[in-house]
């Protein structure tokens, strides 16, 4: 598509946005997201070696950062201390790489954000000068507090992380896009096409997911579907569905001139 995302100055034609957790090994996680077409790939720094551990096959190898702009999260976190430090690690790894994924957990089994500490991080990683794309719940008030803060996207939750349940609740999602001015990505619980094509006809910016493209039963294949889903759903939303009419008729040809 001709149209373009704008995240942190850098313009992208992709709005998918990808993991790379979860796949049986490198090669297919470089097949996944070549089908996928993503240009933002995504990171765990706690799970995921990309040179801090020595001897051991690193992500780099298959995923050039020449290639693909690297998102490093802080999955896994469950402190605000615990996630800056997580992303100056990054930085460091990366050679002074600014964007950043923060993500501070409240709880392993639901793995909901725990916003407070999320903007206590986002404050710090801010001021430090990180730019921060930060997944938190789906709260408009939160949102705009991190947009506030000066995070250059807010990612709100579609419904849990790994569930697959999709986007529960969209008119929370479309308080958040009306009222921000950076770009708002719904970042967990995509599990289909569906979803994300809903997601962006919502008029999301973009998605960003890993299990469901990871953790299906072809992955290169759903990788290929997502992207379909992204573009399909855009241009939907870009050219404006007809309103709904609950028991108002219209037919679909002409009723004048009918052949007698």
């Amino acid at each position: 598509m001709s149209e373009q995302i704008t995240i942190a100055g850098k313009s992208y034609c992709s709005r998918l946005l990808v993991g790379t957790g979860k796949y049986k090994d490198f090669t297919e996680t470089r097949a996944a997201i070549d089908a996928s077409g993503a240009q933002i790939v995504t990171v765990a720094i706690r799970r995921t070696n990309i040179g801090q551990t020595a001897g051991e096959p690193s992500l780099l190898e298959y995923l050039p950062p020449e290639e693909f702009t690297y998102l490093p999260n802080t999955a896994g976190c469950y402190s605000a201390d615990d996630a800056v430090r997580t992303l100056r690690l990054a930085r460091e790894l990366l050679d002074g790489h600014k964007l950043v994924k923060l993500e501070v957990l409240g709880d392993p089994r639901t793995l909901y954000p725990n916003v407070i500490e999320t903007i206590a991080a986002a404050k710090v990683l801010v001021k430090d000068g990180f730019d921060v794309m930060v997944y938190t719940s789906d709260d408009p008030i939160i949102a705009k507090q991190l947009e506030d803060i000066g995070c250059c996207a807010v990612m709100p939750l579609a419904s849990l992380i790994g569930s697959g349940m999709g986007i529960l609740n969209p008119w929370n999602l479309q308080i958040i896009i009306e009222n921000a001015k950076i770009p708002v990505l719904v970042d967990a619980g995509v599990g289909s096409a569906a979803d994300a094509a809903i997601a962006m006809e919502l008029g999301c910016a973009g998605v960003l997911m890993n299990t469901a493209i990871a953790a299906a039963r072809d992955p290169i294949m759903m990788a290929g579907a997502m992207k379909k889903a992204i573009e399909a759903g855009r241009e939907s939303y870009l050219a404006g569905r007809m309103p709904k009419k609950l028991y108002s008729a219209s037919p679909s040809s002409p009723t004048e001139g009918l052949i007698a």
